[in-house]
């Protein structure tokens, strides 16, 4: 069966796209509301921490979605036809985060101790940090500059992706392959310094050579959970009930795994690194995440983050069936806040404590994430009509 057959007006989200759309925009509207009364009632660090939680948890699902999708155009594969236009839809949310940043900068001095100058102040080591790198003039021109790149690549691959939209069928994937090659690159430089910047410098004076790479793994691993969860409620549907094949579950089940174990081995290469220095300036950055209750989130991660889906992904049979990996999908998926969570939260002498401002700003930023993911995924077919590798799976399907 060819593609010149099909209509696009059929190729659209089915509906349930739009009733989400529409629930998630009011979900962020209200907790929103919340978040902006939290900024007057609660303390200025404890809703700028939590801001940074939902900032970086939501930021990683855009950057994650482009350097998966940037990763299939390098090395193809069957698996990224129905996944195409899903993770497109997610990198094209980055422009709602590049507008959620200004509040970051704007409240650094909240956040960071180098952004505040009483403290700078009876601190040579905030001194010295701040006349080397850190200060906030510096932390928002790189901000800025990372998110100019990381939307130069989302305006060209989206671009790109919208004129196979219309006939003819072109083949222009070496186009697509060169700018992922250097944009694979950018991203791991630019998401490594970001994390540096905008995580890591919450203590100026311990860094890890490692710190970048675990949110590498981290992001690209929430992207392919998600990923499972979206194609799991399209399954339904055509052109996906037919185009979803077990091997197309399989390799996402493979990759989930992968990543899995190599966020793993980033993070236990850490540990090990500062265990074996056991250097005053280098384990300052696990003290505090292991004492007053933060010990049983360390495990807890280890555990839930690792060893269970590592068990369960190893499993054949449950990589095949959509049902019972969105069940892996959706764990890993939480597990991943979590992660962020005691990265982000756990400061000198704090007691281990969920802050309701951890929930709600989260669920706020989620909320219009989800609206802006679900209005894209509408404005476009789910599939690249004119695509070879398009016309290759569906005829393929259709045999």
């Amino acid at each position: 069966m060819s593609t010149v057959y099909l209509n696009q007006t059929d190729l659209l989200a089915p509906p349930f796209a739009r009733r989400i759309q529409v629930r998630s925009l009011g979900i962020g509207l209200v907790f929103t509301a919340l978040a902006m009364i939290g900024a007057w009632v609660a303390p200025r660090e404890q809703f700028m921490h939590a801001y940074l939680l939902g900032f970086m948890g939501w930021l990683g699902l855009s950057l994650g979605s482009m350097a998966f999708l940037m990763l299939w155009y390098l090395t193809g594969g069957k698996w990224g036809v129905a996944a195409r236009r899903p993770l497109e839809a997610a990198m094209r949310t980055l422009p709602l985060m590049a507008a959620l940043f200004i509040p970051l900068f704007g409240g650094a001095r909240g956040l960071y101790p180098w952004a505040d100058p009483a403290k700078v102040a009876h601190s040579p080591e905030l001194q010295h940090a701040q006349l080397t790198y850190l200060n906030v003039n510096g932390y928002t021109v790189r901000g800025i500059v990372y998110f100019l790149i990381w939307l130069g690549f989302m305006f060209l691959l989206s671009r790109w992706s919208a004129e196979l939209d219309q006939p003819p069928i072109r083949d222009i994937g070496r186009r697509f392959s060169k700018l992922s090659a250097a944009g694979v690159i950018l991203y791991a430089f630019t998401i490594t310094f970001a994390a540096i910047d905008w995580v890591m410098s919450l203590d100026a004076s311990w860094i890890s050579t490692v710190y970048g790479l675990i949110y590498v793994a981290g992001q690209v691993l929430i992207a392919i959970c998600f990923l499972v969860i979206v194609e799991t409620m399209l399954s339904r549907y055509e052109p996906f009930s037919n185009l979803l094949k077990e091997q197309n579950l399989k390799d996402h089940g493979n990759l989930m795994l992968a990543f899995v174990m190599l966020w793993a081995y980033m993070s236990f290469s850490q540990l090990l690194i500062t265990w074996s220095g056991n250097l005053p300036e280098e384990i300052r950055w696990y003290l505090p995440r292991w004492r007053n209750g933060w010990q049983f989130v360390g495990v807890a991660l280890a555990a839930f983050h690792f060893a269970v889906p590592f068990g369960l992904l190893l499993s054949e049979p449950r990589k095949r069936k959509v049902r019972r990996l969105v069940k892996v999908a959706i764990w890993v998926f939480v597990m991943r806040w979590v992660d962020l969570f005691w990265l982000i939260e756990p400061h000198e002498h704090a007691r281990f404590v969920i802050h309701w401002l951890d929930i709600v700003i989260p669920v706020a930023i989620g909320g219009l994430w989800l609206a802006y993911f679900f209005y894209n995924l509408r404005s476009r077919p789910l599939l690249v009509l004119y695509d070879p590798r398009t016309q290759a799976a569906l005829e393929l399907a259709h045999e």
